[in-house]
């Protein structure tokens, strides 16, 4: 492919201001072939990739039966990775079609919208990443949690669930999930419902709902943050497909939570992903008697989790326990209800204004000057020329 057949390619998945440089757009089109070719975390793939780059890796693969002397690779493993690749490589032009169809957008390593943090996962890290809605949601300051657990969930773990994502969505934290029945979804709807952050994971492509009753919740998660998948538009979920999803939630996460799970729940997957990554995890204990947090109280007792009972003890695991809100409440000598209600009412993204502010807020403008005023003396919140802001975590 010329360089203009990339840049063409790319027209309508990336911004214009991006395909100007030829170089960048080989690179881009590259790791959007790859993300055809490869399935999700193929670790060979990844040591191709950073070795050589992502063009230069893709010629190779395509052509040559020899594993570069920089990959210090068997023939024979060389050889059956380009046979799990090869026959995928007339894919993409379907993919990329579909993708531009459905307004998703391609981001790769380098993209300001790039979550850097899934860089820690190495050769098994995502070649690009298909995004629906605010790509700039996987890289926005402050905190990101992973709030995980059973499709199969009780009344106790969905109500847990949403009070823990509510409170934590207030505050400023992007809540990250995997859009699934049960805690998932309960997650992602708490979320929404006070005008939060959250990031939904998918197993399989952007451009269709799984499962598929969960179109409306995907469609306004993409309106407040960003539905995302490492595999391309066009791609169903599968097994491996979500354990590999898994890996991504928590690499995204500051931390992983998880609310309710059995023994052998696939949440047992993502905590053990967080572990190897050195995230903080937490699970939140259940009844004795509930299957249903059986692996909840495994991960306490297994990986050393720490026991979640509120949104407090989240903020305590990532090290923000003394949040924005308990030092507001102090400096209110008693009087917290406006110190609250007025960071309730800012975003850790948007600026606003005094008159936004009082309005969402319900406290008079002056009164709203007022403790701004404050809260930016103790470093809670910063202003431009656009408003006020919440500092991120």
């Amino acid at each position: 492919m010329t360089d203009e057949e990339a840049r063409v390619a790319l027209t309508g998945l990336v911004p214009a201001s991006d395909l100007d440089d030829p170089e960048s757009c080989r690179e881009r089109w590259a790791r959007a072939r790859w993300s055809v070719l490869a399935e999700p975390g193929d670790g060979i793939a990844g040591l191709t990739i950073q070795r050589l780059g992502a063009f230069a890796a893709l010629r190779v693969a395509l052509r040559d039966d020899a594993p570069p002397e920089e990959l210090d690779l068997s023939v024979r493993d060389w050889r059956r990775a380009c046979a799990r690749w090869r026959p995928r490589q007339d894919d993409h032009a379907y993919a990329i079609e579909r993708a531009k169809r459905v307004g998703v957008r391609l981001i790769v390593p380098g993209d300001a919208a790039w979550p850097e943090r899934v860089d820690e996962l190495g050769i098994h890290a995502p070649a690009a990443l298909w995004v629906r809605g605010s790509a700039d949601a996987l890289a926005a300051p402050g905190a990101a949690i992973a709030l995980v657990g059973a499709r199969a969930a009780t009344a106790y773990g969905v109500q847990v669930a949403g009070e823990i994502a509510g409170e934590l969505a207030v505050a400023g934290v992007t809540i990250v999930s995997g859009a699934a029945v049960g805690i998932d979804a309960a997650a992602h709807r708490a979320c929404l419902a006070v005008d939060g952050s959250t990031i939904a994971v998918l197993a399989g492509g952007v451009d269709k709902a799984y499962p598929s009753g969960h179109a409306g919740l995907l469609t306004n998660v993409s309106r407040r943050g960003a539905v995302m998948s490492e595999v391309p538009c066009g791609t169903a979920p599968t097994k491996w497909r979500f354990l590999q999803r898994n890996r991504l939630i928590a690499a995204l996460s500051d931390a992983t939570v998880v609310i309710e799970a059995g023994w052998r729940s696939g949440s047992l997957n993502t905590a053990g992903h967080a572990a190897a990554l050195g995230r903080a995890l937490g699970a939140v204990p259940g009844p004795i008697t509930s299957a249903a947090s059986a692996g909840c109280h495994r991960i306490l007792r297994e990986y050393d989790g720490r026991c979640i009972t509120s949104a407090d003890d989240v903020r305590e695991m990532i090290g923000w326990s003394d949040g924005p809100r308990r030092d507001a409440e102090s400096a209110a000598d008693g009087r917290t209800d406006d110190a609250t209600r007025v960071l309730d009412a800012l975003s850790t993204r948007t600026p606003r204004d005094v008159a936004e502010i009082a309005r969402r807020s319900g406290v008079a403008g002056e009164e709203v000057s007022a403790w701004l005023g404050l809260m930016t003396l103790d470093g809670w919140v910063v202003s431009d020329e656009r408003g006020w802001r919440r500092q991120g975590a």
